[in-house]
């Protein structure tokens, strides 16, 4: 099965372009403001409207109020949401919108549980565990740590890039892979060339 990509970390209608003109399946904007690579409604507008048809846009929130993504969800057109904070299950659910729900993995992370308690969930999305952030830290994790059979979707994130990404698909066959920093020049600037380098990367792991 080909492994779907999300570009993540989008903030200007250009990168999504070039993401899109690669082959990406999905963008992430981060409505996180203390995000490097957090976008106002404004500007998330603008970068929507330059996307295809058949292109996921995909809504990060970490621990956000009710009210505010709520408020997102009329200003901006989203597909689907992702929530990478410490949010329950009923929290993700309440929106009616299809979601997803981010695993900082540690060493005693059970993932299976977290399948069981996430079950409305459409993937889980396993990340690096990091103090210092919550997500986009760059950081890789042990993917040995992730069992095999898992009764989700799996969506694999954290410190992938065109380096390791054929390796860890190869390891790890999830569903789709999850890229930000891997494929920036700066802190939210996207880089075409590494976003054409990393795609090229995650279709030789069919080979």
């Amino acid at each position: 099965m080909r492994t779907r990509v999300k570009i993540c970390g989008i903030t200007r209608p250009e990168d999504a372009h070039a993401a899109v003109s690669a082959g990406a399946d999905a963008i992430g904007l981060v409505f996180y403001a203390p995000s490097p690579r957090a976008v106002t409604p404004s500007q998330a507008r603008q970068i929507v409207d330059v996307l295809p048809p058949f292109v996921t846009v995909v809504g990060l929130f970490v621990d956000a109020t009710k009210e505010f993504v709520e408020q997102t969800l009329s200003d901006v057109c989203l597909d689907l949401l992702q929530f990478h904070g410490n949010e329950s299950a009923s929290e993700c659910a309440r929106y009616k919108k299809p979601f997803l729900k981010a695993i900082r993995v540690r060493q005693d992370t059970n993932l299976l549980q977290c399948c069981l308690d996430f079950r409305d969930a459409q993937a889980l999305l396993f990340d690096a565990y990091s103090d210092a952030a919550v997500g986009g830290t760059g950081q890789t994790f042990d993917w040995s740590l992730i069992p095999q059979r898992l009764p989700k979707p799996i969506i694999l994130a954290g410190g992938l890039s065109a380096e390791n990404v054929t390796s860890a698909i190869k390891q790890v066959r999830p569903y789709a892979v999850d890229v930000s920093g891997g494929v920036e020049a700066s802190k939210g600037i996207k880089d075409a060339a590494r976003i054409a380098a990393f795609m090229h990367a995650v279709e030789q792991a069919r080979n």
